[in-house]
């Protein structure tokens, strides 16, 4: 009776046997480590083998954490004949879960760390396990666009290479492989949330250190601590500016004031001037009508020369007040930067007003000046 079970069992098997297909992921145990590679039981009549040559193209993190009798997935790349083993794939099933964690990533809107590896025209390539993403050139985040133009394309994508940046997937379509993440929109969140920390940590009136991150034409960046706040031009100086740069530079470490927080909008606003007393307050105690002083030409217009004195204030040296006679133009007599000697005729605290005078200074007086 056992002899007829085995037999009807023999019989049988083969048409209940239902063969390997090419790309099926398999689940075995791990059995053997040879030169050939990974012999693994898939449970299938024959066992399988993950060639040497696809173990190579694993992270090394991967390969050092296989051992004996561990159950790994692969995929199935080549069925095996009646006495030869199943080829397999241990890169490719590993690649089938690097896609399916980028696509929950991309629904969550989570940020990754990836590795730039290269780059092409079109922008960087990061490393994100055994996939490959593209960050194109609109969404690196650069603050200065003009580094992306022809010239310094290559110079800003070199200085990418070997970094880890933040990323967010933007697109993830396994079926036509595009793996696309923006480098813009990650450090944007990032900041947001920082921004939010920050937020319920300071109070106005407050002050707080900080790094010039960047200069913009209407005021100048400053991080707090991974979020930044904003000094406008009109908070750098009691002095008017009309670019940041007159006051500060890139990597400079300042204390500044906290001017107001904006929770709404989630902005930081903040003041170099209030750290120090406004100097019209006390320019009367500095200056005196009929005194010389020295300035610095910050503005040449139509009807004079605007010039800023050290006490901290600007002054202007009216057209008439530049030369006897008048030139026609005062860029006859001044230009932007230039160092002067030059006579006080009026002070005006209540309108914040200075009035200058070139003209009056004597050929003696300036004598004396140029050998100091």
């Amino acid at each position: 009776m056992l002899a007829e079970q085995t037999l009807e069992h023999w019989l049988t098997e083969a048409y209940d046997y239902e063969p390997p297909r090419r790309g099926q992921v398999c689940k075995g145990i791990i059995l053997k480590f040879d030169s050939n590679g990974i012999t693994v039981d898939i449970g299938l009549k024959l066992d399988g083998l993950v060639p040497q040559s696809d173990i190579e193209n694993l992270e090394e993190e991967i390969v050092s954490e296989l051992k004996l009798g561990q159950e790994i997935v692969t995929r199935m790349v080549k069925p095996g004949g009646f006495d030869d083993r199943h080829m397999l794939s241990l890169y490719q099933a590993q690649q089938e879960v690097d896609w399916a964690n980028a696509q929950t990533m991309l629904e969550n809107d989570e940020i990754w760390q990836g590795e730039v590896t290269g780059y092409n025209r079109g922008g960087l390539l990061a490393k994100f396990g055994q996939l490959q993403a593209f960050v194109p050139t609109s969404h690196l985040a650069v603050h200065d666009r003009r580094k992306l133009a022809d010239k310094k394309r290559r110079e800003t994508f070199e200085a990418y290479i070997g970094q880890e940046i933040p990323l967010r997937f933007i697109e993830v379509n396994h079926d036509s492989n595009r793996l696309i993440a923006s480098e813009r929109q990650a450090k944007q969140e990032l900041q947001q949330q920082k921004m939010e920390e920050l937020l319920g940590t300071l109070l106005e009136g407050e002050v707080h250190r900080g790094t010039v991150r960047h200069l913009a034409g209407f005021g100048a960046f400053v991080d707090l601590g991974g979020a930044d706040g904003l000094i406008h031009n009109s908070e750098l100086a009691w002095r008017h500016i009309r670019h940041p740069s007159e006051v500060l530079q890139v990597g400079d470490q300042i204390d500044v004031y906290i001017l107001h927080l904006d929770h709404e909008r989630k902005r930081i606003s903040l003041s170099l001037k209030r750290l120090h007393p406004d100097p019209w307050t006390v320019i009367e105690d500095t200056l005196s009508v009929d005194q010389l002083v020295t300035g610095i030409v910050t503005n040449v217009v139509d009807f004079g020369v605007f010039v800023a004195l050290d006490v901290g204030v600007e002054g202007l040296v009216h057209i008439s007040e530049l030369a006897d006679p008048p030139p026609e133009r005062p860029q006859e007599v001044a230009r932007r930067g230039q160092k002067l000697l030059l006579r006080v005729l009026r002070i005006d605290p209540s309108r914040r007003r200075l009035g200058l005078s070139l003209r009056r200074v004597s050929d003696s007086e300036r004598e004396a000046f140029g050998s100091g």
